[in-house]
């Protein structure tokens, strides 16, 4: 901000005004680059600067309570405004009442916005219909479709007629299996929610659909076929909108609910079982000791966390479920904005391209899980031995932003 606020006048009113407390006189950059005071008979004040990002370094704490305490300045009244004189603080309230008039036709655009977005959303229906029932062999794509969707590769024309005749003798399998699947692990995010133990579950995953709500929100629908491990036809989710709109005029997200998935017996995969054997120690007699405790799966999507009440953010468990809420929105706005309207881009792992991923996340990164031993007393107990029953409960790191409507 300049030093003059208001030119060519003979008094200046402003004389005596503080300057704001964020807008030194001489801009000076927050960096390691910014200049020290140049006094050179104070010798306590030749800081050094390695020193100094030493101790920063080896006190992450002091750092998060510094960066806590600036957080808490920004937005706060300088005085400046109120210094100002009646007339000036008059033009800068009929300021605000115009940004207020903006406000309001930023949310009727974005009303309007999610309107057409309906209105394609129907146009798009019928392609989608025709996707699924492809996909899971209910019928064949046209010859102009197989023409258009021919990719201009040389190579692939030129391919030895041996092996298409190898590939004509293979079993003739129906639609495409493993369709959502593959396209699911070829999405980033959507790939570190995804256990080893889900995917035999989403194998057999026929269509996920999109149906916009009333009121602003969405579902996200998950389709079924009959498996071994839940009873369920269909999963959904749905993503619920607050009721007045933010800041520019955009929708923002309240919370979310999911079905609840009928397991099979034995058969949950949100949860493991750890079998514990446990020896007494004066009898030598063993026994087992079984306890279901909650694990990683893709399928704990459904069952979404709830928003705090009282928001602390210097809360720890606080932060942390705002951090799950907002991955928790950003896998829903993956499923609805990338994976349902490109799914066969996603599935090809042609999308990643156009994503910036490339073939960086190519290949598997499992994790070896090693057995734990725990080592516990229970009345007379010297000797346990711990196992987890069901391997696989790591995320895989395979192939690959929180967009509102």
């Amino acid at each position: 901000m300049s030093e003059q606020p208001i030119k060519n006048k003979k008094v200046d009113p402003l004389a005596g005004a503080p300057t704001p407390q964020n807008t030194p006189l001489t801009a000076a950059p927050i960096s390691s680059r910014a200049q020290q005071p140049n006094v050179s008979t104070i010798e306590e004040e030749k800081f050094d600067r390695a020193a100094a990002a030493s101790i920063f370094a080896s006190n992450p704490q002091l750092v998060s309570m510094i960066e806590g305490k600036l957080g808490r300045l920004v937005g706060r009244s300088s005085g400046y405004i109120e210094s100002l004189p009646p007339n000036v603080r008059r033009r800068i309230d009929g300021l605000r009442g115009v940004q207020k008039e903006h406000s309001k036709l930023e949310a009727q655009f974005q009303e309007e916005v999610l309107q057409l977005e309906k209105k394609y959303f129907a146009k798009f229906t019928p392609l989608y219909q025709k996707r699924a029932k492809i996909v899971n062999g209910q019928a064949e794509p046209t010859e102009e479709e197989v023409i258009a969707g021919k990719e201009d590769d040389e190579e692939e024309e030129t391919e030895e007629p041996k092996e298409k005749k190898e590939a004509e003798v293979k079993e003739d399998l129906k639609g495409i299996p493993e369709f959502w699947l593959s396209a699911m692990k070829n999405n980033e995010p959507l790939a570190e929610s995804i256990t080893e133990r889900d995917e035999a579950a989403l194998k057999h995953l026929t269509d996920i659909r999109l149906a916009y709500l009333d009121t602003p929100g969405f579902k996200l629908i998950f389709e079924f076929s009959e498996n071994e491990f839940f009873t369920n036809k269909e999963i959904t989710k749905t993503y619920y909108y607050q009721e007045e709109n933010g800041y520019g005029g955009d929708f923002i997200y309240d919370h979310a609910e999911g079905d609840t998935i009928n397991w099979k017996e034995g058969k949950d995969l949100t949860v493991r079982v750890e079998s514990k054997k446990q020896r007494n120690k004066n009898t030598k007699q063993t026994r087992i000791v079984k306890r279901t405790v909650p694990t990683e799966s893709f399928f704990n999507f459904f069952n979404p966390p709830k928003p705090p009440v009282d928001f602390d953010e210097d809360d720890e468990e606080s932060a942390d479920i705002e951090e799950r809420l907002e991955l928790d929105y950003q896998l829903g706005e993956d499923i609805k904005e990338k994976l349902i309207p490109r799914a066969i881009d996603w599935f090809t792992g042609e999308a990643r391209q156009f994503e910036g991923l490339g073939d960086e996340f190519d290949g598997d990164f499992d994790d070896d899980d090693e057995d734990d031993e725990d080592v516990s007393d229970d009345d007379h107990d010297d000797d346990d031995e711990s196992d987890e029953e069901g391997d696989g409960t790591k995320p895989k790191q395979e192939a690959a932003e929180c967009k509102q409507s």
